[in-house]
Formats: C-alpha cells, sequence, structure tokens
C-alpha cells in the first residue's frame, strides 16, 4: 500500500529536519534528498525502496512535489520582485532562460538519455530538485530519468554553498553582489539562504529575493513544456483519427493539459501574496507544509538514484551538470557587474 512509502518519507524528513536542526549549514531539503540516496543505496533496504515502499515514495516523488510547489508560491509577492528594479529583473530572466537552452544543448550534444537533457537543464535554470519534480510531472519522465538530475543538482548545490564563499573576497565584490550572486546562480532556496547568510542579513534579503525572481520562471517554463508536449502527442496521432480514438489500435495518449494545474495554483498563490493582507500565521504555516511536503518529495526522489549506476554510465551526465553550474555561475557574475 501507498501509506507506508509515504509514512517513511514523512519519517525520513523528521530525520532530515534533526540533522538540519544540528547543522544549520545543511538546508533541509539538501539532507532530506541525501538521505533518500543513501537509503537507496543500502543493499537491506534496496529490496523494500524498490518494492513495496515504491509506491508511496513515488505518489510523494509527484503529488506531494506539486502540492509543494504550488504553496511555493505564497513565498513570492510581485512587489518585492518589482524592488529589484528593471535591470536586475530582466539579467535574472536572461540567465534563467540562457542557463536553460545551454544545458539543454550540452545534455543533447553529450547524448544524454530521455529527458534528462530537459530535467538537467530545468534543475539548475531554475529551482533545484523541486522545478525537476515540477518538470518531470508534466513529461511524465520516468524515475531512473529523474534520479539523476536530482543527484547532480543536489551535488553541485552542495558544492557552492562551500565554493562561493572561498571566492567572494578574491571576485572583490560587496556584501550585496555576493547576495545577488548567489541568487543568481545557487539552485536551491535552502542552498540560496546557507550561502548568502555570512554575508549579512542585507546580503541575504538581496539573495533570496533574486532567487525567487528565478523560482517564478517555472511557471512559464513548465507550461511552454506542456504547450510543447500537447502538439507533440497530438501529431502522433494518425490522421484524422483523434489522439484518444481506440480506434488507433494503441494506448490512448493523453493530451497534457496547456497549463497544468499546479501551476496555475502556483501562479495564484503569487497572486495571492501579491494583492491579500495575509496574516503572518497564514505564510508561516503555509511556509512550514510547503518545506514539509517538499523534503519528503525529495527524499522519495532520492530512493531512485543509484550512485553505482551513476558512477559507471553518469560521466556525461556529470560533465553536463559541471557544465551548467559553471554556465550559470558565470552569467550571474556578469549580472551581477551590470546591475
Amino acid at each position: 500500500m501507498w501509506i507506508w512509502g509515504v509514512a517513511v518519507a514523512a519519517g525520513a524528513t523528521l530525520v532530515a529536519w534533526g540533522v538540519h536542526a544540528a547543522a544549520p549549514a545543511v538546508p533541509l531539503l539538501t539532507a532530506a534528498v541525501v538521505l533518500g540516496i543513501v537509503v537507496g543505496q543500502l543493499p537491506v533496504l534496496r529490496p523494500y525502496v524498490t518494492g513495496p515502499l515504491r509506491p508511496g515514495l513515488s505518489l510523494a516523488a509527484k503529488r506531494l512535489m506539486r502540492i509543494g510547489v504550488v504553496l511555493l508560491g505564497l513565498k513570492l509577492s510581485l512587489v518585492d520582485i518589482a524592488g529589484l528594479g528593471w535591470v536586475t529583473i530582466t539579467t535574472t530572466v536572461l540567465i534563467v532562460v540562457l542557463t536553460f537552452f545551454g544545458t539543454l544543448w550540452l545534455g543533447r550534444v553529450a547524448g544524454l538519455p530521455g529527458h534528462q537533457p530537459l530535467l538537467i537543464a530545468t534543475g539548475f535554470a531554475v529551482c533545484g530538485a523541486s522545478a525537476i519534480g515540477a518538470m518531470s510531472g508534466v513529461v511524465k519522465a520516468k524515475d531512473d530519468e529523474t534520479a539523476t538530475p536530482v543527484a547532480l543538482v543536489t551535488l553541485c548545490g552542495t558544492l557552492a554553498i562551500g565554493v562561493l564563499p572561498v571566492l567572494w573576497h578574491p571576485l572583490g565584490l560587496t556584501a550585496l553582489q555576493f547576495g545577488h550572486w548567489v541568487g543568481a546562480g545557487v539552485h536551491d532556496v535552502g542552498q540560496v539562504v546557507a550561502t548568502a547568510q555570512i554575508a549579512g542579513s542585507a546580503a541575504l534579503a538581496v539573495a533570496v529575493v533574486v532567487k525567487l525572481t528565478r523560482v517564478l520562471m517555472l511557471a512559464p517554463l513548465v507550461a511552454g513544456v506542456a504547450v510543447y508536449e500537447r502538439r507533440r502527442v497530438a501529431a502522433t496521432a494518425p490522421a484524422g483519427r483523434p489522439v484518444d480514438s481506440p480506434a488507433t489500435g494503441r494506448a490512448p495518449a493523453r493530451r497534457p493539459p496547456a497549463v497544468p494545474l499546479f501551476v496555475a495554483g502556483f501562479l495564484a498563490m503569487v497572486l495571492a501574496r501579491t494583492v491579500l493582507p495575509l496574516p503572518d500565521a497564514v505564510l508561516g504555516a503555509a511556509d512550514l507544509v510547503q518545506m514539509i511536503l517538499l523534503a519528503m518529495a525529495l527524499f522519495g526522489l532520492g530512493t531512485a538514484v543509484r550512485l553505482g549506476t551513476l558512477l559507471r554510465t553518469g560521466g556525461r551526465a556529470l560533465g553536463v551538470g559541471l557544465g551548467s553550474w559553471l554556465l550559470i555561475a558565470a552569467l550571474a557574475l556578469a549580472a551581477v557587474s551590470i546591475s
């Protein structure tokens, strides 16, 4: 039954929370996905995560991920984003677009299979593993296709926590410039907070707003891919026959909605945060629920990672991930210099 997998994901989230409480520099979501990866490698536990627990872990990785993404919209206020100024907003959007298409190109040149180029591009350009989970739901990616991008974005985001602060002063950046660089170039929101907080509260505030501006790009990006998938599915139907007609002699191919429901919900939450005077208690409770759901989802995704397979066959994927990490870091640094 699916309930047992969900229960295990909830228990793992408590463990990840304990790790985060003991070591605040380790973001909760990073701890959750790393814990999932570790559990997925243990021979004594692997038969359970691939067997009776898999339905619940898959439910957490997909459905709970979508609910978490919807609630993520309550972190975003269009007023705060507008306060960045048109130059910063424009450069941030350009960073997302250039990183997405640049990484997609790298993935295809490297010959990565299936949806891996798309998922890696989405994770590195927007908001890490949560963006990968959101995009995988639209393109119906398999668990093994999702696992490698999640592992890569977690690895590179964790490296950023240690590497970027070392480069802060050698690059001659002010505290605010460092915060801007982190927000524009680091993947997960938690990783942004862990990296930028060392430069002070002002740098952290800038980093979070810039990062959430990137998160807002998840909606048009996922919606655009959904429209493309809808047209692709329609194009595969035989001429004169509806896509879902049983007369095609094959299983019906469902056309994805032009705008996935969870994307519409995400945008609705952004608008609600912008125009409604929501009490701090409501926002705090929503933030707590969102973090729990995303942590459970990322644990579920992490259990599907197979490090042995990744080490044997993932050299190209690792190269694409590191290339994307360097690309977004360079683009973000260039944006800081002109903002």
